[in-house]
């Protein structure tokens, strides 16, 4: 049997989906972007890959965050949403948002890893063949580079935008001394930063602590916050213990350290005030992150459709009341 062409939901952008404005710019992202950084390598089939693309875009998401060594295997992330462009995607284009980055190990010997200039370029060429595409809408330098000068690093940045293989250019995890430096650097070539990309949830706030969100908004820059849900540790899937499938399990990103009695008994408390919203824990936590308007988007991950549609509901409430708030601050001291 052949599948059907591709058709996505003529109500995609009526079925709950909310957009915000990034920083200064002309680009609306939507409040819940897709990460495709666990989920979409060649560890997992391409059918729920494909499903889970599917749901995204039938329902508005259309911002697809990547990176070059996505995985696992490094690449395959990028190798399977390029067969979703091929089969089901590639008439929509111009509809999509599409991210990638380079920092992290790609490939061996020296230019294959850190932000070089040889090393920007090389790999964005080779996550566009990944892709099959022409361009990105967004390229980010995936980390800051201590060793290579921070000027080229943001030049390639400037001469990728200028050579048409992205639209936009962002930067990830940058101490916020370096994050003015590039604001400024980009800024005064004319093309500007579009967004910062950093790890923020209910238990790891450092993008406040450190001034970072407030830096992004005076600098007319996005914010976009990645582990929103702090690597699944803010699900109900550690209420109970460690389940023998689950990522904790395999000790990869998440450790079974971090499941201390202390870390367990907060996540129960986080839990009782969700249910109290009518949320459950991960969409309380995605609309925690939504509570603040210097945050354009929150990139969660998933498994499955189902999970992605529990997911897209953090939409439906992200206002806090100040009790609540003061609830989940007592509740994770």
């Amino acid at each position: 049997m052949i599948n059907p062409l591709y058709s996505p939901s003529p109500d995609r952008y009526q079925s709950g989906v909310k957009f915000r404005r990034c920083g200064r710019s002309g680009v609306l992202l939507p409040e819940l972007s897709l990460g495709l950084w666990h989920n979409f390598g060649d560890v997992n089939t391409f059918a729920n890959s494909l499903q889970m693309a599917h749901f995204a875009m039938d329902h508005g998401i259309v911002h697809f965050d990547l990176a070059n060594n996505y995985g696992p295997s490094y690449g395959s992330a990028e190798e399977t949403f390029g067969q979703i462009m091929k089969k089901s995607f590639a008439p929509f284009r111009d509809e999509l948002f599409i991210s990638t980055k380079a920092g992290y190990d790609m490939w061996p010997g020296p230019y294959g890893v850190w932000c070089s200039r040889k090393n920007l370029l090389a790999s964005l060429d080779q996550s566009l063949r990944r892709m099959n595409l022409d361009y990105v809408d967004l390229f980010y330098s995936h980390r800051f580079d201590p060793q290579t000068p921070l000027e080229e690093t943001l030049q390639a940045l400037v001469d990728i935008v200028r050579s048409g293989k992205a639209l936009y250019v962002g930067i990830s995890k940058y101490p916020p001394q370096a994050a003015e430096f590039a604001y400024k650097y980009l800024k005064d070539r004319d093309v500007p930063c579009l967004i910062y990309q950093g790890r923020y949830n209910i238990l790891n706030r450092e993008p406040e602590q450190e001034g970072i969100l407030d830096q992004a908004k005076e600098n007319g820059v996005g914010f976009i916050c990645f582990s929103p849900l702090a690597q699944g540790l803010l699900t109900s899937r550690y209420l109970n213990g460690i389940p023998a499938d689950s990522r904790m399990a395999k000790e990869h990103f998440l450790k079974s350290s971090v499941l201390t009695p202390e870390m367990h008994a907060k996540l129960v408390k986080l839990n009782e005030i969700a249910a109290r919203r009518g949320q459950s824990l991960a969409q309380m936590a995605l609309a925690w992150c939504l509570k603040d308007d210097r945050v354009t988007s929150v990139i969660a991950g998933a498994s499955s459709v189902q999970q992605l549609a529990d997911n897209f509901k953090a939409m439906e409430n992200t206002a806090f009341s100040e009790q609540e708030l003061q609830e989940i601050d007592e509740a994770v001291r």
